[in-house]
């Protein structure tokens, strides 16, 4: 793809010529999933292009979108690419102050918003906006009898773009070929632990190159046009944006749109997806469903699946260490994987998963050998939005555990001499919006300063150490990087999440957040009496059980990255309450304020 063909509006053009009646996209209807093909997808956009035209869109302007995943997200998000605008996404969990901040700081003409709870965000903060011109909603429910001639149906606006179409066709050719490949194609906020947020400008060259180095992995195979895959990270980060919209249209295959965050387990089985791809916390909770689930079995099927566990392990083991398995072995995981893990699979609606891939966060080893072992083969990528969601990734025939893959190809990566990692390519940001400042300071040279800690082995692999800002140095001097001792403590079925502290303190010590589910089933087992989640967090048993599997961490680890003493918070931690990332990641800062009595408590 040369420069001239970087042009995220013709892209999806070209696509829809080339598979035109294929299934470009599914979405759940009154209990019905319906089927979009690429020219539904494509014409759809075109109208809703018009309707936008209509209320005054041009290029250089900003549309905003506030919405769950939905195939209406990415009509606007098309759409208003088309015309040469710049599409910004918002999260659904923002607070209504946040909304704000991100429709003033871009100077939203227009905002789409899906449902009355983010209509109602938009309410409070109306008079401070006067740059927004109209609210156009998706979903009916409760706004069918709200009378305000700022608000907008979505369906009027298509209507409207409809009956303009022919009219408005030719100013909308001449706006998409005005697009250049270096012109900002969308905004991301990131979610920063502390103060606003920063608005990332991403190009259509940005996005298209990193799509299309990645559909050109492994010659092509690692993800091809008869895939099927699930879409249910928020839209507004660029790992989900990359995967549903510009890989997706690069490769052609079909997302499937799940309906809610809570319907992914129901869904995957609805669907078999052929390959996953999450943030480590939803692969983290499907080992843990798996591990109570076996744990709960009768004695006949646990027996069994652990017989298949242990040969898998033994098999994949030898394998990873340049050994030929027996043929005795290799006839056990045979039958493992046939016998046992298939079913297993079947279950969860992963039979069909030729990979998955891990992102957005490191994830813990143990679980990439988890489901190796099981028969599903997981690889770790690296990136960041600054990067257009890419700097590295891993491959089913090139990947090694603890490391997040390769340089992409025509990338550089090294490691400066403090240890960090920075990275120069064609899908490096344009800068981050009205802050001059601090783009100066994340790009030198070209080269985008990741704020990772990192390592390179001799065959070019990437390990991420930690956050340069988190890593910690104890008071007798010993540096220690908390991921990867809290990684090992989330690897219990019964821990959610783990903030390791210790930063000029004599010793290690963990805030500690429960599985709500796995806890309530274990206290149900033992038939421990509670009303709520914050009684097992206090009860004594529950106490017994986290100190055995904090033990059983700290026996893998030196003993200066030992948790000497932790503590169990009394609620689960929320994005809505600040304390997590749209991507599930720990605000580190945050946690560390907002319980500090309960942090010295420990010392």
């Amino acid at each position: 793809m040369n420069n001239k063909e970087y042009i995220v509006p013709k892209q999806l053009r070209a696509i829809t010529k080339k598979l035109g009646n294929q299934v470009a996209m599914r979405h759940k209807r009154f209990g019905l999933w319906q089927e979009i093909t690429w020219r539904d997808y494509y014409n759809r956009t075109l109208e809703l292009a018009s309707g936008m035209y209509d209320l005054g869109v041009r290029k250089g302007d900003f549309v905003g979108i506030i919405g769950e995943n939905c195939p209406e997200w990415l009509y606007v998000d098309m759409a208003a690419q088309m015309l040469g605008a710049t599409s910004v996404g918002i999260y659904t969990t923002n607070a209504w102050e946040q909304v704000r901040y991100v429709v003033n700081h871009a100077g939203c003409k227009l905002l789409f918003a899906q449902d009355e709870e983010q209509v109602d965000k938009w309410l409070r903060f109306r008079s401070e906006s006067p740059h927004l011109e109209k609210v156009i909603y998706w979903e009916d429910k409760g706004l069918t009898s709200m009378s305000d001639e700022q608000l907008m149906r979505f369906e009027d606006l298509m209507k409207s773009g409809v009956s303009s179409l022919e009219a408005n066709a030719q100013a909308i050719r001449e706006l998409t070929n005005s697009i250049g490949p270096d012109d900002t194609a969308i905004l991301v906020y990131t979610s920063g632990t502390t103060g606003n947020p920063k608005g990332a400008m991403l190009t259509n060259k940005n996005l298209l190159w990193v799509a299309n180095s990645l559909a050109t992995l492994e010659e092509g195979s690692m993800i091809d046009t008869d895939e099927e895959i699930m879409s249910f990270l928020p839209l507004c980060h660029i790992f989900e944006r990359t995967f549903s919209v510009y890989l997706h249209m690069v490769q052609g295959y079909t997302v499937n749109f799940v309906e809610s965050i809570d319907t992914v387990p129901q869904n995957l089985r609805e669907i078999h997806p052929t390959v996953g791809y999450a943030v480590p916390r939803i692969w983290e909770k499907f080992y843990s469903k798996i591990y109570i689930t076996m744990e709960d079995a009768d004695w006949f099927n646990r027996q069994v699946y652990k017989l298949a566990l242990g040969t898998s392990k033994k098999y994949f083991d030898k394998l990873d260490s340049g050994k030929n398995p027996s043929p005795f072995l290799a006839l056990g995981n045979f039958l493992a994987q046939r016998g046992v893990f298939y079913y297993l699979k079947e279950r969860l609606g992963m039979e069909k998963m030729r990979y998955a891939f891990s992102g957005a966060a490191p994830i813990s080893p143990d679980i990439l050998k988890f489901y190796r072992y099981i028969g599903l083969t997981m690889v770790e990528g690296y990136g960041m939005t600054e990067t257009s969601a890419i700097i590295s990734f891993s491959t089913l025939n090139n990947y090694k555990y603890g490391y997040v893959g390769r340089a992409i190809p025509d990338s550089e990566v090294k490691i400066a001499e403090d240890g960090e990692i920075i990275a120069r390519h064609p899908g490096i940001f344009k800068g981050y919006y009205k802050n001059p400042d601090a783009t100066t300071a994340a790009k030198v040279d070209g080269w985008m300063h990741t704020g990772d800690i990192g390592e390179m082995d001799e065959d070019g692999y990437i390990k991420i150490v930690d956050r340069k800002k988190d890593l910690i140095i104890t008071a007798g001097g010993k540096n220690i990087a908390p991921q990867f001792i809290e990684n090992k403590l989330k690897f219990s079925p019964y821990i959610n999440d783990a903030i390791v502290i210790g930063d000029r303190r004599k010793y290690l010590t963990a805030i500690l957040a429960l599985d709500e589910e796995n806890i309530n089933k274990y206290a149900q087992d033992h038939k421990i009496q509670y009303s709520t989640y914050a009684d097992l967090a206090e009860n004594e048993d529950i106490r017994k059980l986290i100190d055995k599997e904090v033990r059983k961490v700290n026996n893998q680890l030196a003993k200066v990255q030992n948790v000497r003493k932790y503590s169990i918070l009394t609620k689960r931690l929320y994005q809505e309450d600040g304390e997590m990332t749209p991507t599930m990641k720990v605000k580190r800062n945050y946690i560390n304020n907002t319980y500090s009595d309960l942090i010295e408590s420990m010392y």
